[in-house]
This record gives C-alpha cells, structure tokens and sequence, in this order.
C-alpha cells in the first residue's frame, strides 16, 4: 500500500492528513520529530515525506526543516518529499525546493490541491521503482549475454538494439544465412563482426545484379569455379549480407532476384536507427568521446534533440569534430554545431547561470507557458534521459535544461510509466 510519512511536531496536522489521505487508499505515517521520522523511515517503506519547516518553540527560522531534508536525501537520494511552510517563510521553502525538494505547501493548505500533488508524486514514485526494477534486469539478462557470446566491444543501452544483437548472437551457432538490414550508419558492420566472431563458418558477401546468378549457383549447389579455371570446386560458407536498400521494393522493381532473395534471407536481423534507439546516443557519445573529455549539459541536450539522420556514423563524426574544437577538456553545444531547437540554448544557459524557473505550486503554470509546448523536449528525449540518468530525476531534469518540477509536469503529461 502507498504509504506516506507525515513529521510534523503539530498532531493536528498528522490527524487532518490521515484522514483525507485515508480516503483515497494511502497509508499514512507521522512523527513529531526529525528525529522520530528518521527511525520509522528505517524501519518502514516509506513513497513520499511531508515535512513541516520548524519544530522547536518560537522557531521561524526553517533551519530545522532544512536540516532535515537533507538527512532525508542522505538516507533516500530520490524519496520525494513536500515541504510545509508559512508563507512568511516562504523562501527557505523555495531554495530547499531548487535542491531537489518535490514541492512546497502554504500552511493553510488547499485539500484538493494537495492531494493532486501527492498523488502525482506516489505515481512517479512508484513507476521509479518499477524503471529501476526493468534496468537490473536488463543488466543481469545483458550481463549473461556478453558471458556466453563475443560482443565485439560493441556500445548500446537501449533494447532496440539489444534484440538485433541477440539475435545475431542465438543465429551465429546455426548453419542458416543471415540478411543484416537498416539504414546507412546505424552499425550493420557491427552485426555482422558479432555473428562472424562467433561463428564456426565464415564468409560475407554483396554482389549486384550481373553477379547475382552465379551467387544463387553457389548457395543451391555448393559448387563454383576460380576465375580462369575450369576445374568445379564444393565449398561449405555462410553468406551474411548486409543492405541499406528496401529488397522487396526492388523484387518488384525487377532489380533483384527473387529467388536470391529468399536464399539470402533466412534469418533477418534488421539494425534500428538512432531514431529508433535514442537510448543509445549519450552512451556511444561518450565512447567516442574517451575519458579525457566530458560534456556539458547543453551539449547532452542537443545530442538529445538532434534527429541523427547518419546515425552512428553521424555522430562518430560530430564528436570527432568536438573533440578538435573543445576547450578545458568540456565538450559543449557550440563545439558539436548541431541544428538543435532554440530551447535547447536558451534553457541550457540557464543552467549553465546557475538560474532556475522557480517551482510552480499545485499544478499551476507559469505566464505564457503555452507558447512554448511546441518546444520542449518529446516523450522519447524525456525516457531517454531518464534511462541514462538511471531513474534520477535531478540527473535527468539537468540533462534537459530543465528544472525538477518543470521535468515532473512533463512525465506527468506524458503519462510516462516505465519502460520495457
């Protein structure tokens, strides 16, 4: 059951919770000190924390409350947690929000208000912890795969290409022929090095149209003859193409056989783009990066937002180039020269300042916000920047350019759960 620890030295602040919480199926847990609330969060599974700023007599100061948010994020990094406060001090709330508080609430609160905050904030909690349960996962099944098979170093994180690669490992032990698709630069050399590793058979090929009747021969009979000679030899090879062109489309064009075609195409293991796996981007930027460089959060952001229509070839390039360019070892924004959308410079300066948008209460949105939804970063750049923060919202929420609560209302509005 959700459950939610309440600590505040007010037991009339604890019951009016309880009882509105417990209306809506969430346990609901208080303590009248720092200290109380401490232990029971050791003790019990705790989704979110709702902490008052004071709690010794004559005490306005917030100190208090700020002392223990940040035991709180030591015991629990990612616990969200909702600050109680007067408006009088309402400051002290806003800069504990700006270090990785959930939100604040004014005493007196809002019930309905309140209870959407919370709410949201059990939701995002709970995917958290289902995201994070996917990723050991993943990093267990990805840890045996690379145990039984010879990865070739190959570089990914996202499952796209984790299906084409374990594929290309179950097939490389069969006697069957492999047909390797996708478009140009997205790592089909890769494929075929893994099958070919760990193969007992091995061969390739790629022929145009003349020599296409000559390669069926080969595959039908067994049989062929060197060039120049006329003596038949019987030969035992596996053939593995690879191809950025639609096959089909040119069957139909009558610029590929048919019957080549379906010789060819036993087994096909199609490489996704980098559209298609944008899960992959940061990890291979960095490969191609090395450890002597990093990069800055605008420049993460805009390898985020670019669309990489050369996939890894195009970002192997544009890396290459930033290496070139950087200064003090940063790779920043202006080094890659990528054609990203304008919120990506202006919201990355932002960071770069050091300013944030300051947090918006109960769901409300800042002035003129609206015009600028057209512009902020897609389901697909959002669940990207979590997987490579491995859940963290303050990673991934500075990867963005964005700030905590501005990257909550974006997972809000896009129904983000975790991913499989």
């Amino acid at each position: 059951m959700r459950t939610v620890l309440i600590i505040d030295d007010n037991p009339a602040v604890a019951q009016a919770l309880q009882v509105l919480f417990g209306l809506h199926d969430i346990r609901t847990l208080a303590a009248l000190t720092p200290q109380k609330g401490l232990a029971l969060l050791t003790r019990e599974p705790i989704d979110l924390v709702i902490a008052d700023m004071n709690f010794s007599a004559d005490t306005t100061s917030g100190e208090e409350g700020a002392a223990l948010f940040r035991a709180l994020r030591a015991h629990q990094p990612d616990l969200p947690v909702i600050l109680l406060t007067a408006w009088t001090h309402l400051e002290s709330a806003v800069q504990l929000v700006k270090a990785g508080a959930a939100d604040y609430i004014g005493k007196p609160w809002d019930n309905d208000k309140l209870l959407a905050t919370v709410e949201n904030l059990l939701e995002l909690a709970e995917a958290t912890r289902e995201r994070q349960r996917l990723q050991d996962e993943q990093r267990r099944r990805r840890e045996r795969l690379a145990e039984q098979f010879d990865l070739c170093n190959i570089v990914f994180a996202s499952d796209a290409m984790e299906r084409a690669v374990e594929l290309a490992c179950r097939v490389a032990k069969a006697d069957v022929r492999v047909l390797i698709t996708g478009p140009n630069g997205a790592g089909k050399e890769r494929i075929a090095q893994i099958v070919h590793a760990n193969s007992s058979i091995r061969s390739g090929g790629d022929l145009p149209l003349a020599g296409q009747v000559k390669l069926l021969r080969v595959l039908e009979t067994g049989q062929f003859e060197m060039l120049g000679s006329s003596r038949t030899h019987n030969a035992r090879v596996r053939i593995l193409s690879a191809t950025n062109a639609d096959l089909p489309a040119l069957i139909r064009e009558g610029r590929f056989r048919e019957d080549l075609y379906y010789r060819l195409n036993v087994i096909e293991i199609p490489v996704p783009s980098m559209a298609e796996r944008p899960a992959d981007i940061l990890p291979l930027a960095r490969h191609f990066l090395g450890d002597a460089l990093q990069l800055s959060d605008d420049a993460t952001a805009a390898l985020l937002a670019h669309d990489w229509p050369g996939n890894v070839r195009e970002l192997r390039n544009s890396i290459e180039r930033a290496k070139l360019l950087a200064r003090e070892r940063i790779v920043t924004a202006a080094d890659l020269n990528l054609q990203v959308p304008h919120r990506i410079s202006a919201e990355g300066e932002a960071m770069r300042r050091g300013g944030e948008s300051p947090p918006i209460r109960g769901g409300e949105s800042p002035p003129g916000r609206g015009d600028r939804d057209a512009e902020q970063p897609s389901r697909e750049v959002i669940e990207a920047s979590l997987r490579e923060a491995g859940g963290n919202i303050s990673r991934a929420a500075q990867s963005l350019g964005l700030s905590r609560q501005a990257l909550y209302r974006r997972m809000e509005r896009f129904n983000l759960r975790p991913l499989g």
